[in-house]
């Protein structure tokens, strides 16, 4: 499944431990140097993870390690369905039938309840093949992984039949995210007919994330109590989907319902260009959701053009925040200088670029502490990264001016960090709903889906909009994402709203159609991005609205327009 390279006893300590470093490398970049004291876990496809101890090494920042290296925490994308999204017309075309039989579907997020009715077959039989819980430290691992528990079907059944289930296979769901987007996706039929999934036939593979590191969580300022999980758990998870796929030989639609605001916002980073590879392999679909930031006012369009000598992006900070980053990004060739004011109006020299700069400053009369990092052609893009950190910020009006030093558009970019993760409600005065995409939405060969509300077919306001930054169209397209009916955790039904749901929704369209193609045998070569294209040319479109846009993507999602159209 993956190869592992074990450099110090212990390595299963490590992954855990929050005395130690994690980073993502690339192959190309792993030598004697950086092996050296490092326990060493390799991903399938161009990279490796490193645990160092900390002891020793600089703290943690930007301007001392890559930008690319250091791990991004990832939330949870949160705020009927299948019938307009043409699903239930596909599972009750009396030829095809299409319910997903014979297609896996690989959920990356908190869990499942596997003993929900949602997940059997009506013999009382567990209709999920793998769980692989990272969070429980003293089971047997995946092969080739350092950490974790991975249980089988056969194990999973074993408990169902037992008195006490979780004395068998301990893993739970105890936040419910992931039992839900299971449940939309791809859950059996309720007993009394109430609830389908999308693809009630399709088989389930479930990774339970562990929780993201203590000095990730301090160093992002991730909001005590709120799930987030690290990039480099998120890209095993991916890694031990596709094995398990490859080991029986079967489709695999993956289900990315988590995202951040980091990064250029275009399709690059080491998640994005990973999704993007297992995208171009064969039987492997992967659809994400573009999240909910578009009203959260986390982005900030700026532009120096003429004889402009600065433009000020004012950041309004209420009271009891502990800290919060800002990055801004700005294409190659463009290189901008910043200084900071702060609310009662003292400010920093200009800080001038210089490539792998650092600069701390101390605010005497806020009692704020402000890092600056420079990256100049960063290992993720040829872009200009200018990452700032927030240390106790006293409440008011923050401005971040931006000078031009070297201008060709004047354009450039500024984010805040995801809603679901941030320390308080900090937001950009004059922002930009635009380019609001989570990572790995941006990704370019994923299925990116953004929200609407199927009841009156209007955009759900939060919904994540495009473009890229580099002007690539995203949304693909959107489903519903408003008050979407799935199972609870405890045996009962309830309604979620996010991108998530939306997410899940197509995952689930996206085995209908791998059943159809691929098991069925009737299109055996289709890819990711015929599937993509497919669903695209299916689309409905939103009434007195030009299509594709920021908003609707290529409109909304419609399985059975996308089979009518196979008959063009």
């Amino acid at each position: 499944m993956t190869g592992v390279f074990l450099f110090m006893a212990n390595c299963r300590e490590q992954v855990y431990s929050d005395e130690f470093f994690d980073f993502i490398v690339s192959y190309e970049e792993t030598n004697e140097q950086t092996i050296a004291g490092a326990c060493i876990q390799r991903i399938d496809e161009g990279y490796d993870i490193f645990y160092y101890p900390r002891e020793g090494l600089p703290p943690l920042s930007v301007g001392s390690y890559s930008y690319s290296e250091i791990p991004k925490c990832y939330g949870l994308l949160d705020q009927t369905a299948l019938e307009v999204s043409g699903i239930l017309k596909m599972q009750n075309q009396p030829v095809l039938a299409l319910k997903g039989r014979g297609v896996l579907i690989g959920f990356i997020d908190t869990g499942i309840d596997y003993t929900n009715p949602a997940f059997r077959y009506s013999d009382g039989s567990s209709r999920i093949v793998r769980i692989w819980d990272q969070t429980i430290q003293d089971g047997t691992p995946p092969v080739g992984i350092l950490y974790g528990a991975d249980y089988t079907r056969e194990q999973i059944n074993a408990a169902l039949l037992s008195e006490n289930p979780y004395d068998v296979v301990p893993s739970r769901d105890m936040n419910g995210h992931g039992t839900f987007l299971a449940g939309v996706a791809c859950g059996s039929e309720s007993e009394n007919g109430d609830f389908i999934g999308a693809a009630p036939q399709s088989e389930i593979i479930m990774v339970k994330l562990k929780e993201a590191k203590q000095y990730l969580r301090d160093f992002f300022f991730v909001k005590d109590g709120v799930p987030a999980y690290q990039e480099n758990d998120i890209m095993m998870a991916v890694s031990y989907l596709n094995g398990v796929a490859n080991i029986l030989n079967r489709p695999l639609v993956i289900c990315v319902a988590l995202g951040n605001s980091a990064g250029s916002h275009a399709s690059e980073g080491f998640l994005p260009s990973y999704l993007n590879y297992i995208c171009g392999r064969r039987k492997r679909v992967v659809v994400t959701a573009a999240g909910n930031e578009a009203n959260a006012r986390h982005h900030f369009q700026g532009r120096i053009i003429g004889e402009m000598e600065h433009e000020d992006a004012e950041i309004t900070v209420e009271e009891n925040t502990k800290g919060f980053f800002v990055e801004l990004w700005a294409s190659a060739p463009e290189l901008y200088a910043v200084t900071i004011i702060s609310p009662s109006g003292e400010q920093i020299p200009r800080i001038l670029v210089r490539r792998g700069a650092s600069e701390q400053f101390n605010f005497i009369f806020e009692g704020t502490t402000i890092t600056v990092d420079y990256r100049i052609d960063t290992k993720e893009t040829a872009s200009q990264l200018i990452f700032f950190r927030f240390i106790r910020p006293t409440p008011g009006l923050w401005t971040i001016r931006i000078f031009p030093q070297l201008t060709v558009t004047g354009n450039y970019h500024l984010w805040l960090p995801l809603r679901e993760l941030t320390d308080g409600n900090n937001f950009f005065l004059r922002s930009n709903p635009e380019i609001t995409l989570t990572s790995p939405s941006a990704a370019r060969q994923v299925i990116t889906v953004g929200g609407y509300q199927a009841s009156n077919t209007s955009i759900y306001a939060d919904s994540g909009r495009g473009y890229t930054i580099t002007g690539e169209i995203k949304p693909d397209f959107v489903a519903p994402a408003v008050d979407v009916y799935g199972p609870g955790l405890l045996g009962n039904f309830i309604t979620f709203t996010g991108t998530s749901a939306a997410a899940a929704i197509t995952a689930g369209a996206c085995a209908q159609i791998m059943q159809w193609a691929i098991v069925d045998q009737n299109n055996t070569v289709m890819s990711n991005t015929s599937i993509k294209n497919m669903l695209i040319r299916g689309t409905a479109k939103p009434e007195n609205r030009t299509c594709p846009n920021r908003e609707w993507g290529y409109g909304t999602l419609d399985v059975f327009g996308a089979f009518q159209n196979l008959r063009l």
